[in-house]
């Protein structure tokens, strides 16, 4: 029997005893797949943190140190962190573009307090609470709501009095680009909200804000590092094309680093429905909010973080029902039906419901991916779970392979090679490959192995020799996501 020793050469004279420890059959099972998350968020100018530089954050006030109260990363990691506590987050900080534009909104008072009150100002879904004194000049009374939102850091805007206009707030976006123009102003969203009397508010709308971060720079910032999930709060086209291109290459067999990445888009049924027409990757998963308050940005940090703490566990449960800590209900005229919804979800936009206690879970988490190279509707990729699990399966493979065989020798069945000699056969890597799917079965990650069985094929190369080839059709297992029942019943 000729054994394959690693470390104690063949050619050694000296007395006596020489012991190695080989840890390939050490392991039994799959590895943990480590899921990596990185938001991504412009800082407030003049911050103290270093831009663009991936940053392990410990704590929800770790981004504002960095990056500036109110900014539009350090809301993004305050809304992951409620999501997930024990997932790995990282963050990293972009620059405005020096052409961009800050966006800018009005809050308009008029009438006079006539009895003391409380005016409920919401900013992107954050309340703001703002005391009206009966009996005192409109101009206090703007004067006390301008200085309640500059001494709420967390919000992502700064006021002032309009000039010439006594009664009118300005609200101007801390960080510049488009992002700022779906900051929500309303008031009195909640039930439990009531107007001083004698005082009317209205609230215009963000505007004006353009020109988002050079999507390219962002992509070279990311370096090597295996991201598993990616949030963005930026959704125009371009720079969405940039990083589907990003993507689909970490998806290939020569990265074989999927990244799934996780956006919202906010805007009227037509206008969502023509963004998700308007992509077709597998590897983006875009929830419209329609009329939402909560900012965008915040909730594509609550959707990735719920998704990719469950997909880490289970890479094939749905998501459905799981929770969006920290984002707010729409009002309820303002909810998507479920016809409309079910538009959304055919036009490649994942989906939200409220329950009824107004929490707002995830409904369906399909991602952008709806017609193949031809054109063709194409069911392939629907839901997140697909990629996830493909990514886990290759995960599995790549692990057993390189912790099975790491530096062994390839030879034809039937070769009579000593059991302790480091040679692999074709047959050998087949046997592993069905006890692995054998394995994922009883995680619930695949069905049907006697089928993989039959249709596994595993060959050497016939051009390289030190090649095996390998056609491997794993059956992935499916979701529950719709139950139809006829009930034919008798009186």
């Amino acid at each position: 029997m000729a054994v394959s020793f690693n470390a104690i050469p063949a050619d050694i004279r000296v007395p006596l005893t020489y012991i190695e420890f080989d840890n390939s059959g050490a392991v039994s099972g799959t590895p943990v797949m480590e899921w990596r998350v990185l938001l991504l968020g412009q800082a407030e100018a003049g911050c103290a943190g270093e831009l663009l530089k991936p940053v392990l954050m410990n704590t929800a006030d770790q981004a504002a140190r960095l990056w500036g109260r109110g900014s539009q990363i350090a809301d993004m990691v305050r809304h992951a962190k409620r999501n997930s506590t024990m997932l790995e987050i990282w963050a990293m900080a972009v620059p405005d573009d020096e052409s961009a534009v800050a966006a800018t909104g009005e809050v308009t008072l008029s009438g006079k307090c006539t009895a003391t009150g409380v005016l409920c100002l919401y900013v992107g879904g954050r309340r703001v609470r703002v005391q009206a004194v009966g009996g005192e000049e409109l101009a206090a009374t703007v004067a006390r709501v301008v200085q309640a939102v500059n001494a709420d850091g967390e919000l992502p805007v700064t006021a002032a009095v309009k000039e010439a206009s006594p009664g009118v707030l300005t609200l101007t976006c801390k960080w510049k680009g488009a992002t700022g123009n779906d900051i929500d102003l309303a008031v009195n969203l909640s039930t439990d909200d009531s107007f001083p009397a004698g005082l009317t508010a209205s609230c215009g709308k963000m505007a004006s804000g353009a020109a988002d971060p050079d999507m390219e720079n962002i992509i070279t910032a990311m370096g090597d590092t295996w991201w598993k999930a990616l949030v963005l709060p930026w959704n125009q086209k371009d720079g969405r094309v940039l990083l589907e291109e990003w993507l689909d290459a970490q998806f290939g067999p020569l990265r074989q680093q999927e990244c799934q990445a996780f956006l919202a888009y906010r805007g009227t049924l037509s206008e969502t429905s023509t963004y998700g027409n308007a992509g077709n990757s597998q590897l983006v998963s875009c929830m419209g909010i329609g009329s939402i308050p909560t900012s965008p940005w915040n909730v594509a940090a609550a959707y990735a973080l719920q998704a990719a703490t469950s997909l880490a566990n289970d890479p094939a449960r749905p998501l459905q029902t799981l929770e969006l800590v920290g984002v707010m209900a729409p009002p309820r005229e303002k909810r998507w039906s479920m016809e409309e919804r079910n538009i959304l979800l055919y036009d490649g936009i994942a989906t939200y419901r409220i329950a009824s206690d107004d929490t707002v879970q995830i409904e369906r988490e399909v991602t952008m991916y709806q017609t193949n190279a031809w054109g063709s509707p194409d069911p392939s990729y629907l839901d997140v779970q697909t990629v996830a699990t493909l990514g886990y399966w290759r995960y599995a493979v790549n692990a057993r392979i390189q912790q099975k065989f790491p530096r062994h020798k390839l030879a034809d069945d039937g070769t009579a090679y000593g059991p302790g000699n480091a040679v692999v056969t074709p047959s050998v890597i087949r046997a592993e490959l069905i006890a692995l799917m054998r394995e994922l079965e009883e995680k619930g990650l695949v069905e049907n192995v006697e089928t993989f069985k039959e249709q596994l094929i595993v060959e050497r190369n016939a051009d390289d020799r030190n090649r095996v080839d390998v056609l491997a059709p794993p059956d992935l297992v499916n979701q529950f996501r719709i139950f139809a029942c006829l009930t034919r019943f008798v009186l």
